[in-house]
């Protein structure tokens, strides 16, 4: 894969449409914004949202606004607020102002009131299951029921009683007075202010009726002067209400333009269902590496670069479609490739002992990124006669073109020398438990006049020198490719080798300075971060993708 340099791609249908408006002076500049629902934490379709708004207002020298969608006191937590901000700013985002809807609940109810002096809005006494009934069906019209014709009067009073708390959760709502017979069921009276007598995060119980999505939503944009909402496909039959209510409420005409939300293989993006997956203890919680949310991929090793890497590769489209997460993790390992740190690491630890080696310890050199990187450094690496390899590097019995370690096969060691396998120990069960080997002192890495060329090459580490890690092993959280479109409970398709935790893995010294925020490739295994319940007592690592696509393989073999 190679990326198409952006000064060459064509503008996407949202690009087109602003480069439109700014040469007809429709707008002077462009202002978009981030509305999210601070109710779970944000997954990577927002991240798109995020790239797309924000990466349009810095393309056009425009704005961008977050705004929380803060309308809905029942399930919001300033928790996840937090989260947003957190996660935002670190894409790499700093909104133009960060605004809440609750900012203008007082200016909302104003406006909702001018609908009303305009016959334009009514109070009902339905219940929900009563206005559901009477909004008809796609193929049936709706009927209009008694309280539609309440005078504006007896709706003002009506409405100011509702804020006023005289009423209970569901006795009454404020609904728009459109055609009860409009094909398009958003268009059927929909409901604009419902009462719940909750506690709201920022307003605490100062109200008590709060503005449904389709009501706050447009209003806001126009309040703030938003030239471009942009939304996802959902939202294409709520945008003829969107017009209508700045129209009839004559105010500054915000414009909503939608566009394909993002699905991912392998996953799920819905709020509710990953809320169902932290509450079910299925995941650690919301950040878990293994979930799809900013802050999980975050904390699995995924740079803010590689997201947005990942969301201008996959462009803008206008009809839904299921993107391979086998891109997103193409994206991190092309990031990492070129920033990770190179350590060894052994995962199942076989000891070897270099019986020729003397009873000393030398210090080697060995490169920290990869050859070609625009970084070049190079560590110190402590090496003795008692080393650690990995377990599966050693055969007994080799099949061709096996080139790791049997005996009397040769095989160099990493930035070290070649060394030959001699003699296999093993304990009483007949398990080996260490290897003897002898080592050509003229073969040193980077001074080699032996003459000799081996195939393989092994990664090590001092035996004396080792430090012990944990390794969590992450993988894709589902074994099916679409979890959500499958028949039943979308969580029995959960990958039940999702994580693979080792706590008995062996790594070179310097590994216990590792930094947070700072990639690790441990060669010839995958890559890796620090995870942030690491400690001094205990170095956890997340492995953040493999150095290939090892699903892909598997699909090959099947």
């Amino acid at each position: 894969m190679s990326e198409t340099p952006a000064e060459a791609r064509s503008l996407n249908f949202l690009e087109e449409i602003v480069e439109a408006d700014l040469k007809s002076g429709k707008c002077e500049s462009i202002h978009t914004r981030f509305p999210p629902e601070p109710n779970g934490y944000l997954h990577i379709g927002h991240a798109k949202s995020i790239c797309l708004n924000f990466g349009l207002a810095l393309k056009y020298a425009g704005k961008t606004n977050l705004r929380f969608d803060d309308t809905n006191p029942v399930k919001e937590e300033t928790e996840y607020v937090d989260s947003i901000l957190e996660d935002v700013r670190w894409l790499g985002f700093q909104p133009a102002h960060i605004f809440y809807a609750s900012d203008y609940f007082e200016k909302l109810f104003e406006l909702a009131v001018r609908l009303i002096k305009k016959g334009l809005a009514y109070v009902d006494d339905s219940s929900s299951e009563e206005i559901a009934l009477q909004k008809g069906s796609p193929t049936e019209a709706g009927v209009e029921n008694e309280y539609r014709s309440r005078s504006v009067d007896e709706n003002l009073r009506l409405f100011q009683e509702m804020r006023d708390g005289r009423y209970a959760d569901g006795q009454k709502v404020l609904r728009a007075k459109l055609d009860m017979s409009s094909p398009n069921m958003h268009l059927r009276d929909p409901i604009l202010y419902r009462i719940k007598h909750a506690h709201h995060h920022r307003t605490g119980d100062s109200w008590c009726i709060y503005p449904m999505y389709d009501f706050a939503h447009g209003q806001s944009d126009s309040i703030e002067h938003i030239t471009h909402s942009i939304c996802t496909l959902e939202f294409v039959p709520h945008r003829p209400l969107y017009n209508w209510l700045i129209e009839k409420l004559e105010i500054f005409p915000s414009r909503q333009y939608e566009f394909a939300r993002l699905n991912l293989t392998y996953t799920v993006m819905s709020k509710r269902k990953l809320l169902q997956l932290v509450n079910e203890q299925f995941v650690s919680g919301w950040d878990d590496p293994r979930m799809p949310t900013i802050s999980g991929l975050r904390r699995r090793g995924y740079t803010a670069e590689s997201i947005r890497h990942f969301t201008e590769r996959i462009g803008v489209q206008k009809r839904d479609n299921l993107i391979d997460v086998s891109l997103l993790e193409f994206c991190i390992r092309e990031n990492l490739n070129k920033t990770a740190l190179r350590k060894m690491v052994v995962f199942d630890p076989l000891k070897l002992v270099i019986s020729n080696y003397p009873d000393t310890v030398e210090m080697l050199s060995s490169e920290d990124y990869p050859e070609g990187a625009e970084i070049n450094s190079s560590r110190e690496l402590p090496f003795s006669r008692e080393l650690y390899i990995e377990r599966e590097d050693f055969m007994e019995e080799p099949p061709k073109k096996f080139f790791r370690l049997s005996p009397g096969k040769r095989v160099r060691l990493k930035s070290a020398y070649i060394i030959q396998c001699e003699e296999a120990i093993k304990d009483a069960s007949g398990k080996i438990t260490e290897l003897r080997c002898t080592y050509l002192p003229e073969s040193k890495s980077g001074a080699d006049s032996s003459g000799l060329k081996v195939q393989g090459t092994l990664h090590w580490v001092s035996a004396p020198h080792a430090i012990n890690i944990e390794l969590r092993l992450y993988d894709r959280l589902f074994k099916v490719e679409n979890p959500g479109s499958e028949d039943g409970d979308f969580k029995e398709y959960i990958n039940p080798d999702s994580l693979q935790v080792l706590t008995h893995a062996v790594a070179e010294p310097s590994l216990r300075n590792a930094k947070f925020n700072q990639g690790y490739q441990f060669i010839r295994k995958a890559y890796f971060c620090l995870d942030k319940d690491s400690s001094e007592e205990k170095i956890i690592f997340n492995r953040t993708v493999s150095l290939k696509d090892a699903w892909a393989k598997e699909v090959k073999k099947g």
